[in-house]
C-alpha cells in the first residue's frame, strides 16, 4: 500500500517529463544560487536585448520629432544637356549685335536651400510628445519583461530543486526495494515464504524502477529549462544551492496590496503612456487644420543662372528669401477620419487600463491566497515529517526486538522520505507563490 501511495504521489508532482539522464552521470556540474541564476538570466536574455533595442529606437524617434522643428538645409546640384538652339539677339545701330538668348547646351546648377517651419499650430510639439510617451512605454515594457524573466527563472529554479529531491526519494526507495526483494528471494530458497510474495515484491520493484526513470527525466527537463532561461550552453548539469528553511511572508492585507499593484505595475504605466501617445497624436492631427507658416531661403550658383537675364555661359549667383503661408481648406474628410481613428485608439487604451486594474486586483488576491495555502502546507508537512520520523523510530525498535518485519522498516523509511519530499515541495511552492505575488505587485 505504501508503494501505491508513493506512485500516486509522484504522479502528481506537476513537473513535465521528457528524455534525460541521471545527473550524476552528466559531465560537469555547475552550482548556482537563485541570485546567481537571476543575474545570469537577466544578462543573457535575448528577449530583453530585443526590448532594449526597441527602447533605443523609440528614443531615436523622439530625437527625430524634435529635429523636425529645426531648420532644414539642403545642398543641391545638377547638370543638364540640352539640344542646340538658334541664338537670338538684337542689333542696335552704332553698337555691335547683342545676343539675348545664346546657345548653351551644357547647363550647370547648384543651390543651397533653407526651410524652417515657424508655426505648425502645435503639430510638431504634439508629435514629439507622442514619441516621448512611446519611449516611456517601451521602457516600462522592458521593466515588465525583466520582472517576467525573474519570475520564470525563480519558477524553473525551484522546479529543479523539487525534481532533484524527487529523484533522490525515488532512488532511495528503489535501493530499499532492492534489499527487500533480495531478502524475499533468500527466504523463498529456504522455503519460508510462497513464490507469490516474491512476485508481488518484484512487481513493486519494477514500478519503482519506472518511477526512477520518470523522476530522472523530470529532473533533466527542469535542468534544461533552467539552462535555457539563464543562457548556459552545453550539457553540464546545474546543482541549485537552495536554502528552503526560511518561509516567505506576504506583508499587508489583500486590499492594500491591490492598491500597491495598481501603482507599481509597469504594464499599467506602459498602458497609460500608450493612451497619452494616442491623445497626443490626435492633437497633432487636429493641428493640421490650422495655418502653417514656414520660412524658405536659398542661394543659387549656376552656369547659366536661369534667374538672371540675359543668359550667359558663365557662372553667376543669386539668392531668394520667402515666407510661405499654407492652410489646408478641404481634404475630402481625411483629417476627420484620422482624428476619429486616433481618438478611438485613446479610448481603447483607457478601456485596457480599466480592464487591467480588474485583472490585477484578481491576480493579487489569487497569489495572496496561494501563498497563504503554501504556508499552511508547510505547517502540515512539518507535522507529517515529525510523525513519520517518530513512526520509523518505533518500527526500528520493534524490528530490533524481533516483532516487526523488514517490509515494515522499508515502508517506514519510504514514509520518512516521502514526508521530507512533501516538506521540500511545500517550501519550494511557497517560494514560487511569493515570487508570483511580488510579480503581481510589480516588484
Amino acid at each position: 500500500m505504501m508503494m501505491l501511495r508513493l506512485v500516486l504521489f509522484l504522479c502528481t508532482v506537476g513537473i513535465a517529463s521528457s528524455a534525460g539522464a541521471q545527473h550524476d552521470a552528466r559531465p560537469g556540474v555547475e552550482r548556482l544560487t537563485l541570485e546567481d541564476a537571476l543575474a545570469r538570466g537577466l544578462a543573457t536574455s535575448q528577449r530583453l536585448a530585443e526590448l532594449q533595442a526597441r527602447e533605443e529606437g523609440a528614443g531615436a524617434a523622439v530625437a527625430g520629432r524634435r529635429a523636425a522643428a529645426r531648420p532644414l538645409v539642403t545642398l543641391m546640384g545638377g547638370y543638364t544637356r540640352t539640344n542646340h538652339v538658334e541664338e537670338f539677339g538684337i542689333a542696335i545701330p552704332g553698337l555691335p549685335p547683342r545676343v539675348i538668348y545664346p546657345d548653351i547646351p551644357d547647363n550647370f546648377r547648384s543651390r543651397l536651400d533653407l526651410q524652417w517651419p515657424l508655426y505648425t499650430g502645435g503639430r510638431l510639439g504634439a508629435l514629439e510628445h507622442a514619441a516621448r510617451a512611446e519611449r516611456a512605454a517601451a521602457g516600462e515594457e522592458l521593466v515588465a519583461a525583466r520582472a517576467d524573466l525573474r519570475l520564470e527563472i525563480t519558477r524553473a529554479f525551484w522546479a529543479l530543486v523539487t525534481a532533484r529531491e524527487t529523484e533522490t526519494v525515488v532512488a532511495r526507495s528503489l535501493d530499499g526495494m532492492d534489499a527487500h526483494v533480495g531478502e524475499l528471494r533468500s527466504r523463498l530458497e529456504q522455503g519460508l515464504i510462497p513464490p507469490s510474495d516474491v512476485l508481488s515484491a518484484e512487481a513493486q520493484h519494477s514500478r519503482a524502477r519506472l518511477l526512477a526513470i520518470e523522476a530522472g527525466n523530470t529532473r533533466a527537463t527542469a535542468d534544461a529549462d533552467l539552462h535555457r532561461l539563464i543562457g548556459i550552453e552545453g550539457d553540464g548539469a546545474i546543482e541549485p544551492l537552495a536554502i528552503l528553511e526560511s518561509e516567505p511572508v506576504a506583508s499587508g492585507a489583500p486590499t492594500v496590496l491591490v492598491e500597491n499593484a495598481r501603482n507599481g505595475r509597469p504594464e499599467r504605466r506602459a498602458l497609460e503612456q500608450r493612451a497619452d501617445a494616442s491623445s497626443a497624436r490626435a492633437t497633432a492631427i487636429a493641428a493640421s487644420a490650422r495655418p502653417q507658416v514656414a520660412a524658405v531661403g536659398g542661394y543659387d550658383y549656376g552656369r547659366p543662372n536661369l534667374r538672371l537675364f540675359p543668359r550667359t555661359a558663365r557662372w553667376r549667383e543669386s539668392w531668394d528669401v520667402s515666407l510661405n503661408f499654407t492652410w489646408l481648406v478641404w481634404d475630402g474628410g481625411r483629417r476627420r477620419a484620422e482624428l476619429s481613428e486616433a481618438l478611438a485608439g485613446a479610448r481603447g487604451a483607457q478601456a485596457r487600463i480599466a480592464e487591467f486594474d480588474r485583472q490585477a486586483a484578481f491576480e493579487v488576491r489569487q497569489r495572496w491566497l496561494e501563498l497563504d495555502s503554501s504556508r499552511a502546507a508547510i505547517e502540515a508537512s512539518d507535522h507529517g515529517l515529525r510523525s513519520a520520523t517518530e513512526a520509523r523510530r518505533v518500527i526500528l525498535e520493534r524490528f530490533n526486538a524481533g516483532v516487526a518485519m523488514s517490509t515494515d522498516v522499508v515502508d517506514a523509511e519510504i514514509a520518512v522520505l516521502q514526508a521530507a519530499l512533501d516538506r521540500t515541495r511545500a517550501l519550494a511552492t511557497a517560494r514560487v507563490s511569493d515570487a508570483r505575488l511580488q510579480r503581481a505587485l510589480g516588484r
